[in-house]
């Protein structure tokens, strides 16, 4: 929600300020991206520039399109590497770990293991769900 400029949680003062500063970073790096896309040239960089002409000042458009190219590797990165976290159980390990679910490991590996198909799927379903019912 955060990187998509959609997210409704404003916390205590503290959070609130901290989060205009993650804010304003995102829609500068973000600025950035949207100033190399519309460089872009040919029938592609023409296309681009239509999708992304109205797309000024916090880019939805734009981060909506990286959230979507992105988030298997942003969920890969925060899920293999919380270790010990209780929220994110293991998926799989090695004859001294505990393996909760064999078939679905994804860390550590390019490749997915034997499995039903699920395997590469987010940990959430909840991307795309407002806050306020999840």
């Amino acid at each position: 929600d955060i990187v998509r400029g959609k997210d409704l949680f404003y916390g205590n003062k503290q959070e609130k300020e901290k989060r205009k500063q993650l804010d304003k970073k995102l829609k500068e790096i973000f600025a950035k991206i949207h100033s190399e896309v519309m460089k872009t040239r040919g029938n592609n960089g023409e296309a681009l520039k239509t999708r992304y002409q109205k797309d000024a000042d916090n880019y939805y458009q734009l981060r909506e399109d990286w959230w979507d190219a992105n988030r298997h590797t942003v969920w890969e990165a925060i899920t293999c590497n919380a270790q010990g976290n209780t929220y994110f159980r293991a998926t799989c390990g090695s004859g001294k770990t505990a393996t909760r679910t064999p078939s679905q490991c994804r860390c550590n590996d390019d490749k997915p293991k034997a499995g039903n198909g699920d395997v590469n799927i987010v940990p959430t379903y909840f991307d795309y769900v407002p806050q306020y019912l999840r």
